[in-house]
């Protein structure tokens, strides 16, 4: 198709990698400017838009349905992580796309993620075919560098900082999820960890932010890139315990199903093994009470020095 090529065109001359000018970053641009087959670049608009959108409620049009709607081409729901990461990703850091402009501090993981052409770039697509698109092109590349420095300006200063005993900062992406992790290494580690190292922590955006692997691996973690591990897990040097943590805000607590998982995954692990979910406030708990195993331990950050205990009579005995 002619505008899909034209698109291509605009994203090599624009200087993307050859891999984000295939038809699918093509149909991309085009959605995010909202050019049909039959537009014109030069009534190009600046729109945010979600990756999938949702026909009934949607706060922000979906690109994938923008691209079924108009182009015919259609994508199945579980490509959204394919445009997002091998397109919409690269766009942002060559700073022709700006993420969450409306809305810096939603999480990775927000339904209402969005997306949104530049203003600075969208100057120059409007020139695309006609006399103005070298001198308008030349004037983007020249501004570009400082465009990027301030997109991940911006973007630095909305990430969570977290400062572990070794002294190493670790810098989480925005969110309650991250949040939540935040308070389980300040507070809950504090309080019921003796002699707690960090060996594991996961992010919205980046699934293995820190992972001590060697230190896993002399404990019998049976770990490759594909395990599905616990959001933190800590070690207690004092008591060789080992605490395997999943942080809940709207899913996932230590389920039967996820402890049978994580024992497998440790079964060759010879030290003590505490499986705790953390919730930020009993709300939240309370929506997830049944699905909570027995045997495992429930921390609630709004009440940090408790904790629930579903292990049956192990700590039955008189109020102290």
């Amino acid at each position: 198709m002619e505008k899909i090529k034209e698109a291509k065109q605009i994203l090599f001359d624009l200087g993307l990698p050859a891999a984000q000018q295939n038809d699918r970053s093509a149909l991309v641009l085009l959605a995010l400017c909202n050019v049909k087959k039959n537009s014109h670049w030069v009534n190009a608009i600046q729109q945010s838009m979600s990756v999938v959108g949702n026909k009934s409620n949607a706060k922000y049009e979906g690109i994938m349905r923008f691209i079924s709607k108009e182009y015919k081409v259609s994508y199945a729901e579980n490509s959204r992580e394919t445009i997002r990461r091998q397109t919409l990703h690269q766009f942002v850091q060559a700073g022709i796309v700006e993420h969450n402009p409306e809305n810096p501090k939603l999480p990775t993981n927000s339904k209402d993620n969005h997306y949104r052409i530049s203003t600075d770039v969208l100057k120059v697509i409007r020139s695309f075919g006609g006399s103005k698109w070298d001198k308008e092109l030349t004037k983007f590349k020249k501004h570009n560098f400082s465009l990027k420095k301030k997109y991940a300006k911006e973007y630095e200063l909305n990430l969570k900082e977290i400062k572990l005993e070794s002294g190493k900062k670790l810098k989480l992406s925005p969110g309650k999820h991250n949040e939540l992790q935040i308070e389980v290494i300040k507070k809950f580690s504090s309080k019921f960890v003796k002699d707690g190292r960090l060996l594991y922590l996961g992010d919205t955006a980046n699934k293995d932010l820190y992972c001590d692997i060697k230190f896993l691996y002399s404990l019998g973690f049976n770990y490759d890139k594909h395990t599905k591990m616990p959001d933190i897990v800590i070690y207690d040097l004092s008591k060789s315990w080992l605490f395997l943590i999943e942080v809940v805000t709207s899913h996932g607590p230590m389920s039967p199903k996820r402890l049978i998982e994580l024992e497998k995954l440790l079964e060759s692990c010879k030290c003590g093994k505490i499986y705790v979910t953390a919730f930020p406030h009993r709300a939240e708990f309370r929506k997830h009470l049944a699905e909570i195993a027995w045997e495992t331990e429930v921390w609630i950050a709004e009440e940090p020095s408790h904790l629930i205990h579903f292990n049956g009579d192990k700590f039955i005995g008189p109020y102290q």
